[in-house]
């Protein structure tokens, strides 16, 4: 059910970053949005773990900043295998994974509270 979740929010996100944000361009079918969210989960649970772990010791020196061009970098690379987004470049890049992170953020915390209602 998470992952479910965890897709659903990754298509939302799209949908919000392209329409507020210049050079993050989306242009495809509901299909291809689900495709599109489907992918992003996969770099972020497949790639990104290899990616920080080798560049944990940058990290650890940046304290931690240097996340923020994983994810730019991973985003790109998305937009390599998805032919309907297109971004123009490292600041919407970076926006998007802003939008993106912000998004899943708050969906997975309304989701974990809603079992919670009766927990007072």
């Amino acid at each position: 059910m998470r992952v479910l979740i965890r897709i659903l929010a990754n298509c939302a996100a799209i949908l919000i970053a392209a329409k507020y944000i210049p050079g993050f361009i989306f242009s495809g079918s509901p299909t291809d949005l689900l495709i599109a969210g489907i992918v992003i989960g996969l770099i972020n649970g497949l790639i990104k773990p290899i990616i920080e772990l080798i560049a944990l010791p940058v990290v650890f020196l940046t304290l931690g900043l240097f996340n923020i061009i994983i994810n730019v970098g991973l985003m790109l690379l998305a937009d390599k295998f998805l032919t309907q987004l297109t971004i123009e470049g490292f600041w919407p890049a970076f926006w998007g994974v802003v939008v993106i992170s912000v998004v899943n953020h708050l969906i997975s915390h309304m989701s974990k509270n809603t079992g919670d209602v009766n927990k007072f």
